[in-house]
């Protein structure tokens, strides 16, 4: 398939585009820029904030568009966006994933989530789930369209584990936000990016999926591997929610003290997804490393 993908050059979004590539599929990244060195790689420009630039992007010869660009932040722009993406599509069969996130769901309560779950989202992706329905809604138009929700995702020294490691190198320990009880769901990003694969290849049209590995891991044992990491012995101490909404905002830490429990069964059930890599704890230890 010829594979149009936004975000193609982030941090989810590169590993996307690799095992796309390797699967055989021919990857055209979306860029702002035409003047930025792509080489090797045809590329095709557009814009959030441009709807008809994203249309113009969608031509016959695309077989199918992943969307992995980060939002916007605006309700109205986002909407526009996927609108215009989703126009060529409609009565074509062809295939549109959108990247969410399972912040969308809020704190769990002790309660395992599933995709059947409702939806109750943190500030930072307020509106996510309406963009969600949009996307879903489309598989009425004969738009096969798939909605992933990445876990936290880690590995290759990136995503917000990464955030932490370097957090730990700056303060002398590993920082947590959030009580000692918060659990993140998680997904390493070559286990995600197979995924993405598999939700092109496989997926049926209105699938909503779990990107989750890893349904908890401890907050406060991620801070913790990351101050190995960096170089410590495994110290972690909690950072006052209103020290650390100073530094990285107050929607960010709210979202690092979500404690969360959600499961990513369905895509292991239905696509045969099989996530292989090590957990975060392993990954900061070393255990991908070589």
């Amino acid at each position: 398939m010829k594979v149009l993908v936004l975000g193609a050059t982030g941090y989810i979004g590169s590993a996307v585009a690799s095992k796309l590539t390797l699967a055989g599929h021919d990857v055209v990244p979306l860029v702002k820029n035409a003047a930025a060195p792509h080489p090797d790689t045809p590329v095709r420009v557009g814009n959030l904030a441009d709807p008809a630039s994203l249309r113009a992007a969608v031509t016959d010869d695309v077989d199918a568009v992943v969307n992995l660009a980060t939002p916007t932040g605006d309700e109205a722009v986002d909407t526009a966006a996927l609108e215009a993406l989703l126009a060529p599509l409609r009565g074509t069969g062809r295939a549109f994933v959108y990247t969410s996130g399972v912040w969308v769901l809020g704190a769990t309560s002790g309660a395992t989530l599933t995709e059947d779950a409702d939806t109750n989202p943190i500030a930072i992706v307020g509106y996510r789930p309406l963009i969600e329905q949009r996307v879903l809604a489309a598989a009425e138009d004969d738009v096969r369209a798939v909605v992933i929700r990445p876990g936290i995702v880690y590995g290759r020294g990136g995503g917000i584990p990464g955030l932490m490691t370097g957090w730990a190198r700056e303060h002398g320990s590993g920082r947590y936000v959030g009580p000692v009880t918060t659990r993140w769901p998680m997904v390493h990003i070559d286990d995600l990016a197979e995924l993405y694969v598999l939700a092109l290849t496989k997926g049926q049209s209105g699938d909503l999926l779990h990107g989750v590995a890893w349904e908890s891991v401890p907050a406060a044992a991620i801070a913790a591997a990351a101050d190995i990491a960096a170089g410590g012995i495994g110290r972690a101490e909690p950072w006052p929610r209103t020290e650390a909404s100073e530094t990285l905002g107050e929607p960010f830490a709210e979202a690092l003290a979500l404690d969360q429990v959600v499961s990513g069964r369905r895509a292991v059930e239905e696509l045969g997804w099989r996530p292989s890599r090590p957990d975060v704890l392993a990954e900061l230890a070393g255990a991908d490393r070589g």
